[in-house]
């Protein structure tokens, strides 16, 4: 998009993930996804799932779920850690060589949940070069939201909210290499579930104000806006 041409002239690119692995009901019809262009894979979404535990359930991975993930391996697919409950997590992580993002995830520092990183966690995804994008869910931002009663007005829970998990991702790993936009502003909630200040997806580019108002150079924030993604795709895409 920096090629000097007019924007409405330039593709629009997208990757083709998916948020639980419920669907792929066997090795070989992960094989046909892959072939179809599925490049990233998170195993786990909400409660038990087929291959892996996810949010507000615990469990070790299961056979098939080893499994998956050694398929995974050998195809070249990403593994997204976002929803995997603890035991999966640490499970996934020493069974799996290849690159791991997590693509929408927060800290449990900041807002203690489970469907949240532990600073153990993050380190881990640090140390094999992860990119975690930070979540807008005002759930996962605001300690204590009660589902259909709090709201984002009455938190307080505003975009430099979510730079907040950002930020801490940062203070854990030394520097601003691991940290994206997440969002997880796929329409399965409005405006009653995200920062009060985020009128349209537009608003996101408030984010390099904010983070220059904390100190981030201008180099970190070209980071944080794409180029820890590009860097990344660049490195490992398959």
């Amino acid at each position: 998009w920096e090629n000097g041409k007019e924007n409405s002239q330039k593709p629009i690119g997208f990757i083709l993930s998916l948020e639980g692995a419920d669907s792929i009901i066997s090795l070989d019809y992960l094989e046909k996804a892959y072939e179809s262009g599925l490049r990233a894979l998170g195993p786990a979404h909400y409660g038990p799932g087929r291959y892996a535990y996810g949010t507000d359930a615990s469990a070790p991975l299961n056979q098939q779920g080893k499994e998956l993930l050694r398929k995974m391996d050998e195809l070249g697919i990403i593994l997204d850690a976002t929803h995997l409950c603890d035991l999966a997590f640490w499970d996934a992580l020493e069974i799996f060589q290849g690159p791991v993002w997590a693509s929408h995830n927060n800290c449990r520092a900041l807002v203690d949940h489970n469907r949240q990183f532990s600073d153990d966690m993050i380190k881990a995804l640090v140390d094999r070069g992860a990119v975690i994008g930070g979540a807008f869910d005002a759930w996962m931002l605001s300690p204590d939201w009660i589902r259909g009663k709090s709201t984002p007005k009455e938190r307080n829970v505003t975009i430099s909210t979510v730079l907040d998990h950002l930020d801490h991702i940062c203070q854990l790993a030394g520097n601003a290499n691991h940290i994206g936009i997440g969002s997880d502003l796929d329409g399965a909630f409005g405006k009653e579930q995200c920062p009060w200040d985020l009128e349209t997806i537009a608003d996101l580019q408030k984010i390099p104000d904010l983070l220059q108002k904390r100190g981030y150079s201008e180099n970190d924030i070209q980071k944080v806006m794409s180029e820890n993604w590009l860097n990344f795709l660049r490195k490992n895409w398959p």
